[in-house]
């Protein structure tokens, strides 16, 4: 029964990366061809997020009336916070790849990775392993020798890359934290937020987007295409939002980030295959360190469960004991009066 339990559990987790996987490089795929300039050149991304998100939070409806999730109670100034960090998170994105050149805004993608460790040890006491850590580091340096080419940095870019990072990072470490907290599916919380997300954003998108892009929402000519677009992008990133709380939900931020790089790989591949993108022996050798990161990352968490629970185990037993006998005094106690 045991054994049953775990291949059950194993399936689903790799069920859900397989779905982040996916649908994460597909609707990279997709918001490529529509936002590009040789595409369909719609270029407001912060108001296609909105759209992303005003499609959860329909299914997310949905799902509630028709009573295959239920609503359970998290406070509304949890989901306000969490919505702003989001939010501030997608805006200093955008705001960070216009600003800074692609190298350094891959390096502020990768220092998300040591930022995550460090408040998850400041906030939640989290401590790693050194087989983790020297994980961690080489993740890092795989994706960076086959991502990173040039880097500039200015001031204001610099600014707007600190704030995407720490809020992306606080962002991924809510999810699993009120998870935790109010015992809520990865489903119920996303449909919780999915809805003030796609409000704000859908308001404050278009102002965001001319600011970046000089170009009104409304000036867009749209063809079917687009449109067509428009909707796998909503669709896909359905998936994607749900299968990041779950991943998250079921692991850590931390391996939501390590483990994510996977995707950064398999855009490339695909970019070489699909679109003629080079791929030159320096990101051969840059993915081929970070997929061997991976790996040794995976080894290092799973050696780590054990010790974990033979601490949990210990713990246990200290307390079982302190009640045992704190009742075995009781009783002494009790005798001594009742003879008395």
């Amino acid at each position: 029964m045991e054994a049953e339990k775990k291949h059950s559990s194993a399936v689903s987790n790799v069920g859900a990366w397989a779905m982040n996987v996916i649908s994460s490089v597909g609707l990279i795929m997709a918001n490529k061809q529509l936002m590009s300039p040789t595409g369909h050149a719609f270029a407001f991304a912060t108001t296609l997020t909105g759209f992303h998100f005003c499609t959860t939070a329909l299914i997310g409806l949905v799902s509630n009336a028709t009573g295959y999730t239920t609503k359970k109670n998290v406070p509304l100034w949890e989901l306000l916070w969490f919505s702003v960090v989001a939010n501030t998170s997608i805006t200093a994105m955008n705001l960070s790849l216009m600003l800074n050149s692609v190298g350094f805004y891959q390096i502020s993608k990768l220092s998300m990775i040591p930022v995550v460790c460090f408040l998850e040890w400041l906030l939640n006491g989290k401590h790693y392993s050194n087989k983790v850590k020297m994980a961690v580091v080489v993740v890092v340096i795989g994706v960076g020798v086959c991502t990173v080419t040039d880097v500039k940095i200015n001031a204001h870019g610099f600014l707007c890359a600190c704030v995407a990072v720490l809020s992306t990072s606080l962002q991924q470490i809510s999810i699993g934290s009120l998870q935790k907290k109010y015992s809520i599916g990865s489903f119920e919380l996303l449909s919780q937020t999915a809805p003030i997300q796609a409000l704000s954003l859908l308001l404050l998108g278009p102002f965001v987007d001319y600011f970046l892009t000089g170009k009104l929402l409304a000036s867009y000519k749209i063809s079917s295409a687009a449109f067509f677009f428009i909707v796998l992008s909503c669709s896909l990133a359905v998936f994607c939002n749900i299968s990041q709380y779950l991943c998250i939900g079921r692991f850590s931020a931390v391996s939501f980030q390590v483990l994510g790089h996977m995707k950064t790989v398999c855009v490339l591949i695909l970019g070489w295959m699909l679109f003629d993108s080079e791929l030159t022996l320096k990101n051969i050798l840059g993915m081929s360190i970070a997929v061997n990161g991976m790996i040794i990352y995976s080894w290092a968490v799973e050696g780590d469960k054990p010790m974990q629970y033979r601490k949990d185990a210990t713990s246990d037993v200290k307390v079982l004991i302190k009640q045992v006998e704190g009742s075995l005094l009781l009783k002494d106690v009790e005798l001594g009066k009742s003879q008395g």
